[in-house]
């Protein structure tokens, strides 16, 4: 696959292969052995069902215990992706909490 994403890279953005230096292929088990939170290589914080997506990692999205410690990974709502949703909806649960003990 890593020549498919660079021809498809290069297509759009000639003399991107020029600019590699280096590449770095880990499978699911060296992942896991860097990270142990990469269960099984997934990046993506476990499995996105229907009740994860509700239950993950608290039922208060985004709080923890700590006041003031908010979670935005992809093991909060919406999950994994380039999308920055997670840090967001931190953001706005932090602001609503900083509302009330005001």
């Amino acid at each position: 696959m890593t020549e498919r994403v660079e021809a498809q890279i290069e297509r759009f953005a000639p003399g991107f292969r020029d600019c590699v230096l280096a590449r770095r292929a880990s499978g699911p088990a060296a992942l896991e052995a860097m990270d142990t939170n990469l269960i099984g290589g997934d990046i993506g914080g476990g499995a996105l069902s229907l009740r994860q997506f509700f239950l993950r990692p608290t039922l208060r999205s985004y709080a923890t215990g700590a006041p003031k410690l908010y979670l935005c990974s992809a093991s909060t709502p919406p999950g994994g992706g380039v999308h920055g949703m997670c840090g967001y909806h931190a953001a706005r649960a932090a602001l609503r909490e900083a509302a009330i003990r005001s």
